[in-house]
């Protein structure tokens, strides 16, 4: 349920709604607009009287929201969410690039890869400390080192860290290094892990589910709003499919309906998409024609030498040959490419 308050209600009526709301055995959300406040509510409003909340003081309406999904709902939130971070903005008539390594492999490249990034106007930059690997034997990332070094390429470059998280008892560590938290694909549906992240300020990047639907990805990302958390961006990875052509099958078709459902930003990430360094260019061009509110690629000074990932990995090279050929597209478009 949404209560829309009227243009001029007062701050003491938005009080008094929130306290009879609660009274009621439900959970307000307030979602304040530029014009008017609106009210979500969470919990079983089915056996609640609109006549509960409708007579009250500067309310305009109560609207039923359908969808499973609330918070992450247009219904109950119809402008387009910015998450903002203390380096950029992802939202809104703005493109964002997050770019790095796969992993923190050592303190030496990822400066590097970091210092070549902040360069080219990149303000965010993902390696993973923690990796979840398939194979018990493969690299599975330096973890405490990792960070260390995650926080001395902020503290050298001034960018904003995106690094995964995949256990709920290691948040408090990992989010003292990183100003973005990642959820990988595996843990889309770790609902321990998403309620823990509900109570964290930093912003929630929520990678799609190997197999999963846009209706249950919005459903993950409701576990962290229900929190706490209004800062969630969604990825889109690929999914797997019959199709053998590449690592996995980019579905840039979820943009569009995603954006018609959900007021959070989505972006994509076809590094992991795609599986071929070679294939990158081309559907990062046409994440950013679909719709898409950013990307995230996988960039590393010798990808062939990279300890994770190196075949869906670009050069430094061919890193700016893309940055190039968005910035070309960005402008018919109205974008700002941050």
């Amino acid at each position: 349920m949404l209560v829309v308050m009227q243009r001029n209600a007062t701050e003491e009526q938005i009080r008094c709604v929130l306290e009879k709301i609660t009274e009621l055995g439900l959970t307000p959300h307030p979602l304040p607009g530029p014009t008017r406040t609106a009210i979500g509510i969470t919990g079983n409003t089915a056996a609640i009287s609109p006549d509960a909340l409708g007579g009250l003081a500067g309310v305009s309406e109560l609207l039923r929201v359908t969808k499973p999904f609330k918070l992450a709902s247009r219904e109950m939130h119809v402008d387009d969410t910015v998450v903002p971070t203390a380096q950029t903005r992802i939202g809104p008539k703005t493109f964002t690039v997050i770019a790095g390594p796969c992993s923190v492999e050592n303190e030496s490249m990822l400066l590097r890869t970091a210092e070549f990034l902040k360069s080219r106007g990149v303000n965010l930059l993902r390696a993973g400390a923690y990796k979840p690997r398939t194979s018990p034997y493969s690299f599975q990332g330096l973890e405490a080192e990792g960070l260390r070094i995650l926080r001395r390429a902020r503290e050298l470059t001034g960018m904003g860290i995106v690094t995964e998280v995949m256990d709920a008892a290691l948040v408090d560590e990992i989010e003292a290094s990183a100003d973005i938290l990642q959820v990988g694909a595996r843990n889309m549906q770790n609902f321990a892990l998403l309620k823990r992240l509900s109570r964290c300020r930093t912003p929630v990047l929520l990678k799609r589910g190997l197999s999963a639907t846009l209706e249950e990805l919005l459903m993950s990302a409701e576990y962290l709003l229900a929190g706490g958390n209004r800062n969630v961006v969604l990825c889109e990875r690929g999914v797997r499919t019959f199709a053998d052509h590449s690592r996995n099958t980019l579905d840039l078709s979820i943009i569009p309906p995603a954006k018609e459902l959900s007021h959070l930003p989505i972006v994509v990430d076809p590094s992991h998409g795609t599986g071929r360094r070679s294939y990158v260019p081309a559907m990062a061009r046409a994440a950013m024609a679909a719709g898409a509110d950013g990307l995230m690629i996988e960039v590393h000074p010798d990808p062939d030498r990279a300890m994770s990932d190196g075949a869906q990995t670009l050069n430094f090279d061919q890193f700016d040959a893309l940055l190039d050929s968005l910035k070309d597209l960005a402008g018919p478009l109205k974008l700002t490419l941050n």
